[in-house]
C-alpha cells in the first residue's frame, strides 16, 4: 500500500531552506557527473575512429553502445529504487560509474572499449531513474518543475564539460588522457553528492514483485499521455544525439578545417541548455506544461534548419538553438512523467525508468543513424533525420494538448481517473 502525503501532513524541503539548496547543489553536481562520463567518447570520435580504423558510422557505438546498457538497466534501476530507496543507488551509480570510465581510458583494443562503455551505460543507470522522483517526494509541490530545471540544467553543463574537457585533452595528450580526465571529473562529483545530498525523508517503498511491476508497467503504457511523453523522450534526445554525433566530423571539412580541440569549443553552447531547462520549469510552473513544451519544438525545428548553410556563425546560432529547444522539452517532459505517474496511482520511480529507457533507446538507435546518414549523404541528411524527429515530437505535443489531465483516485489508485 502506498502512503499517500499532502503539503498538510508532511515536511518539504521549500525553496530558500538549507534542504533545498543541498539537493539543488548535489544534484546538480550528479547530473554533471552523469552526463560528462556518457559523452565522454562524442567530442573524440574522429579521434576514436583513426585509431582504431574504423567510419563515423561505427565509433557512434562508443555513444550507442552506453546507452543502450543504460536503457536496460533502467527497467531494473527504476523497480529497485522503488522498493529499496533512491539516495543508496545514486551513490552507488555515480561511484562505480567513475570507476569504469577510468577503466575505458586504457582498455587495449576497440571490443573492450566497447564492452566497458556498455557496462558505464548500466552503472550510470542509477542517477537518471531516481532523480525527478526523488526530488518529488523530498521538495514542496510547488517547486518540482523548477527544481527538475535546475538538475536537468546540471546535465546540460555535464555535456559540455564531458565534451570540452575531452576535447582539449584529446588535442595535448590523446585521448586515452581525455576519457581519465572525464573519469576524474566524475568522481570529484561523486564526493560531493555523497557530502551534501541529504537522505529520503518521505520515501515509501513498494515492496512488489516482478509481476507486480510489469502489470504495473502496463497499466503506465496504456494512458495515453505516459505513452506520448515517453516518445518525446525517444525522439528528442534523437534530435540532439544526430547532430552532435557528426558536426565533428563536418567541422574537420571544408570550409572549416578545424581540429578536435577548436571543435570542443562549440559545445559551449550547452550553458544555455541549463538556462532554457531552468527557465521553461519556471514558466512550466506558472503556465503548465502543455503550453511550454510545443514552444521547445519551435526553437529545436528552427536550430535544426540553421545548420544547413556552410556558414560558421550560423552553425554556432543553429546549435544553440537545438540545446535551448531540446532542455526545453526534457525538462519539462522529465519533470511531467513522475507528476502523472503520481496522479494515475503508479510508482513513480519506474514510470521515471520507462520515459528514460525510450529516451536512451532513441539516443543509440537515432545516433548510430546519425552516423550512417553523415556517410551517406552528408549534412544534409543529418539535417533531414533530425528535423524530421523534431516534428514527431511536436505532433506529439499536440496529443498531450488534447489529453486529460489525472486526478488521483483515493479509493483506485490503479485506475487512471480524468479530471473533471
Amino acid at each position: 500500500m502506498i502512503t499517500q502525503h499532502t503539503s498538510d501532513d508532511r515536511t518539504e524541503h521549500r525553496p530558500g531552506s538549507p534542504g533545498y539548496r543541498r539537493i539543488v547543489v548535489a544534484l546538480f553536481a550528479a547530473g554533471i557527473a552523469t552526463f560528462t562520463l556518457l559523452y565522454s567518447t562524442q567530442a573524440v570520435l574522429p579521434a576514436l575512429a583513426e585509431q582504431f580504423g574504423i567510419g563515423a558510422g561505427e565509433s557512434a557505438w562508443s555513444l550507442s553502445a552506453t546507452m543502450l546498457g543504460l536503457a536496460v538497466a533502467l527497467l531494473v534501476a527504476g523497480p529497485l529504487s522503488d522498493r529499496f530507496g533512491r539516495t543508496p543507488l545514486i551513490h552507488t551509480s555515480l561511484a562505480l560509474a567513475a570507476l569504469v570510465g577510468l577503466a575505458c581510458a586504457v582498455a587495449p583494443g576497440w571490443p573492450t572499449l566497447l564492452a566497458l562503455r556498455t557496462f558505464e551505460g548500466i552503472a550510470l543507470a542509477g542517477l537518471p531513474a531516481v532523480a525527478t522522483a526523488y526530488l518529488r517526494e523530498e521538495l514542496h509541490p510547488a517547486s518540482h518543475a523548477r527544481a527538475v530545471g535546475l538538475y536537468v540544467g546540471g546535465t546540460a553543463i555535464g555535456g559540455m564539460t564531458g565534451r570540452l574537457l575531452t576535447g582539449a585533452v584529446a588535442e595535448l595528450a590523446g585521448w586515452r588522457w581525455a576519457l581519465a580526465a572525464a573519469a576524474g571529473l566524475g568522481l570529484v562529483c561523486a564526493v560531493v553528492v555523497r557530502v551534501l545530498l541529504p537522505a529520503s525523508r518521505h520515501f515509501v517503498p513498494r515492496a512488489a514483485g516482478w509481476r507486480s511491476v510489469l502489470e504495473t508497467t502496463r497499466l503506465a503504457v496504456s494512458d495515453r499521455g505516459l505513452l506520448a511523453l515517453f516518445l518525446i523522450g525517444g525522439c528528442s534526445i534523437g534530435v540532439l544525439t544526430v547532430v552532435f554525433n557528426t558536426v565533428g566530423f563536418r567541422l574537420a571539412l571544408s570550409p572549416f578545417h578545424l581540429g578536435l580541440a577548436a571543435a570542443s569549443l562549440l559545445f559551449l553552447v550547452y550553458p544555455l541548455g541549463s538556462v532554457s531547462s531552468a527557465v521553461s520549469g519556471r514558466l512550466a510552473d506558472r503556465y503548465g506544461r502543455r503550453a511550454v513544451l510545443p514552444l521547445g519544438c519551435a526553437v529545436a525545428l528552427l536550430g535544426v534548419l540553421l545548420t544547413l548553410p556552410a556558414s560558421l556563425p550560423l552553425l554556432v546560432v543553429g546549435l544553440a538553438l537545438v540545446i535551448g529547444g531540446f532542455f526545453t522539452i526534457h525538462g519539462v517532459a522529465s519533470g511531467w512523467v513522475p507528476a502523472r505517474a503520481h496522479a494515475a496511482g503508479l510508482a513513480t520511480g519506474q514510470a521515471a525508468s520507462l520515459y528514460l529507457f525510450t529516451y536512451y533507446v532513441g539516443a543509440s538507435v537515432f545516433g548510430a543513424l546519425g552516423g550512417r546518414a553523415w556517410s551517406s549523404a552528408g549534412w544534409s541528411s543529418v539535417v533531414l533525420l533530425a528535423g524530421g524527429l523534431v516534428v514527431a515530437v511536436g505532433v506529439l505535443a499536440l496529443v498531450l494538448r488534447r489529453t486529460p489531465t489525472l486526478l488521483p483516485d483515493p479509493t483506485r489508485p490503479d485506475l487512471l481517473r480524468p479530471a473533471s
